[in-house]
């Protein structure tokens, strides 16, 4: 996922119904996962109601946000590096510039003392607050970055009317994890797990619905373990349910709460589309227990074997660390071995990097069993493993070739004339169609005429 997410343009945008001209602007600087992307349009649409207007271009605004993730190493380094871009336009401008999100949680008041033109800091339990934030800031430099009560924490609720003309949206359905993964610092940037009340779920999705969305995507750090009067399960059945509303995703799960009634949802709801993001992390039961993650290869593998027994066809995607401390070449190859087999559609993979507050970075170097592998033998393994992962994905979308396929069209494509959209099993398609042809939030028959290495191109069939 790119890493610059503009507000001001494109299906990312909230597209503007203005109430009236609004007097300021403002630009988001957008780091990390799809949380952050929703959390990003929920900030715009309540700034919207503050007479701010969101803009592609941080010279033209008042308010620049940086709403940042710490998953990653460097976090701080290119968050730092963002600021150093936008200072001028402070200097210039006077541009207020806040930081939220997981780098904000993290770093709290040492952000403020290390960045001295950075007016505010807020974590991510203080979206909702960012009006009245905002407010404040016109008095004062502060940190925002306390922990809600659970009973009184309230989930942003998106705005329909901004969602209006987009084919696909987020829901958010939960906050924080429990898992505590020792190289996850996910725990100590978004909390502990808050389940939104299915009855608002729902509500949102048939509001987004009633504007024109046909996809939503249910999403949380762990929504597997979603409890917010129904297990998830039922909040998937009582969503695809809903009138207007022809697919249903959703994201990311934790292999331990693959529930049989989650799998038996995948066999029986037609509207829940065929594709599931399960992150194993290694093929390695030695380096899984380090990880904390409470299960085998086996028990993974059992797993995976129901899913695809329920839906045939499944597309399933997964997350790989390699370089884990400790992690010995044939741990590697273990892993390399699982992705073979397996036969992943795609694996998002990274090399292990120590976060603060985690398990494993404490333990680093403490023993032989923690001992850090080498920079160079790590990237070397990364990308042996990326490298068979881009053909078996290469592979997969050149049996498409040929095939009539459902694509939900999102919107213009790069090239002039042209449409793109997703299959139910998110596999990217150009679409050589106009919008008259093929208008957002269409479903339109598709036969497939070129597979690439990421995606696939086909005309109207």
């Amino acid at each position: 996922m790119s890493d610059l997410v503009s507000l001001g343009r494109g299906t990312t945008a909230a597209p503007a119904a203005p109430r009236g001209a609004a007097r300021r602007k403002v630009f988001v600087h957008t780091f990390g996962c799809q949380m952050n992307d929703a959390d990003s349009q929920r900030m715009v649409e309540l700034l919207r109601r503050s007479d701010y207007a969101p803009t592609a271009h941080p010279e033209d605004a008042d308010l620049i946000l940086l709403n940042t993730c710490a998953v990653r190493e460097k976090a701080e380094q290119k968050l730092l590096s963002a600021l150093g871009r936008y200072r001028e336009h402070k200097a210039r401008r006077g541009a207020v510039i806040a930081v939220g999100g997981c780098v904000a949680q993290a770093e709290k008041e040492r952000l403020l003392t290390r960045v001295p033109y950075v007016d505010f800091v807020f974590g991510p339990d203080h979206v909702a607050e960012l009006p009245a934030l905002l407010e404040r800031a016109g008095r004062e430099r502060f940190a925002e970055t306390g922990w809600m009560d659970p009973e009184e924490y309230l989930f942003p609720r998106a705005d329909a009317e901004a969602a209006r003309g987009r084919a696909t949206a987020f829901v958010t359905v939960m906050k924080g994890c429990d898992n505590v993964c020792s190289f996850c610092i996910v725990p100590h940037t978004r909390g502990r797990e808050v389940s939104r009340p299915a009855d608002e779920v729902v509500a949102e999705c048939a509001a987004l619905a009633a504007v024109g969305v046909r996809e939503v995507t249910l999403i949380g750090q762990n929504v597997n373990s979603y409890r917010g009067g129904c297990d998830f399960a039922g909040l998937l059945r009582r969503v695809a349910a809903l009138p207007g509303i022809a697919r249903v995703r959703f994201t990311t799960s934790h292999p331990h709460d693959l529930s049989g009634a989650l799998v038996e949802a995948f066999a029986a709801e037609p509207g829940l589309m065929p594709h599931f993001h399960l992150p194993v992390q290694s093929g390695s039961d030695p380096v899984l227990a380090r990880m904390r993650r409470d299960y085998t290869v086996e028990e993974y593998r059992e797993r995976l074997d129901r899913l695809r027994q329920a839906r045939p066809g499944i597309a399933v995607t997964t997350d790989f660390i390699v370089g884990f401390p400790g992690e010995t070449e044939e741990d590697f190859e273990r892993s390399l071995r699982l992705l073979e087999e397996a036969r992943f559609d795609n694996s998002f993979s990274f090399v292990y990097s120590p976060r603060p507050h985690t398990g494993a970075a404490r333990r680093l170097g403490s023993a032989p069993e923690w001992r850090e592998v080498p920079r160079e033998v790590a990237v070397a393994r990364l990308e042996r493993l990326q490298a068979a992962q881009r053909r078996i994905s290469a592979e997969g979308l050149a049996a498409q070739l040929g095939r009539v396929v459902e694509v939900l069209v999102e919107g213009p494509g790069e090239e002039p004339g042209s449409r793109v959209g997703r299959t139910p099993w998110n596999h990217l398609v150009h679409l050589a169609a106009g919008e008259a042809e093929a208008p957002a939030g269409a479903r339109v028959r598709v036969r497939v005429t070129r597979a690439g290495g990421s995606s696939l191109s086909g005309e109207p069939a």
